[in-house]
């Protein structure tokens, strides 16, 4: 096999290489927390938090109106007992009594306020927890092939390394410190010659230069300065 032939191989095998590598580079970047899981986390403890607060309203209120409660009876039953004659402590019952009742239809307001927003906020917690739920599971399974992805590409990178280095150990030293060293400054080191032209810039060839390629010297081309290959 001439050096041109075994370079171009070496160029195809660094392309599928660096491809890989970056596919790799981009593949375990994606691993990790999911930005919109951790949003929905993060909405659902503050959701929980107001439900917690609510509750924390609720049940004062309830136990205010059961002590107004008590309260109240116990008034009605002083004011309609007939023990009491005065009238004057009588309009002071009275005046208790409605007072107490007005407190208690405000607190009741209230509660009932208060118990529609729980009601509300649960069945807003609910829905976000589902939505929090599917979010989760749709995560786990991307990671799942994610991990499975980088695994496989794991393997394509050490291949190709294995196949790379077999190969450079089969080329001379210094053809592969030529070839090293057009890869540095072009980056594809190697350009293929077709109709007579390289490939890499689009020059025409010579009729020497065609022939000296084809029987698989090692040449630049005068113009990119790129290894060519005629296959």
């Amino acid at each position: 096999m001439n050096v041109a032939r075994q370079l171009y191989q070496l160029c195809e095998i660094d392309l599928e290489l660096e491809r890989s590598e970056q596919a790799l580079k981009e593949a375990a970047s994606r691993r990790g927390e999911s930005p919109a899981v951790v949003g929905m986390r993060r909405e659902v403890a503050q959701v929980k938090g107001h439900l917690e607060e609510l509750k924390s309203q609720q049940h004062p209120a309830e136990w205010e109106i059961d002590d107004l409660v008590t309260r109240l009876t116990d008034a009605e039953g002083k004011l309609f007992g007939g023990r009491i004659k005065s009238p004057r402590e009588l309009a002071s019952l009275q005046q208790e009594v409605e007072a107490l009742k007005k407190r208690r239809g405000e607190l009741e307001d209230k509660a009932l306020e208060i118990m529609g927003q729980v009601e509300l906020t649960e069945a807003s917690l609910a829905e976000l927890e589902g939505r929090l739920k599917a979010l989760e599971a749709e995560w786990h399974q991307q990671q799942r092939q994610l991990a499975a992805e980088i695994e496989r590409l794991e393997e394509v990178v050490l291949k190709l390394k294995g196949e790379r280095g077999q190969l450079s150990a089969g080329i001379s030293a210094p053809a592969v410190e030529v070839y090293q060293r057009i890869k540095k400054q072009k980056g594809n080191a190697v350009a293929r010659v077709a109709q007579g032209r390289c490939r890499g810039c689009g020059i025409a060839l010579s009729t020497a230069e065609l022939q000296r390629v084809k029987g698989g010297s090692l040449m630049q081309c005068g113009s990119c300065g790129r290894i060519l290959f005629l296959p």
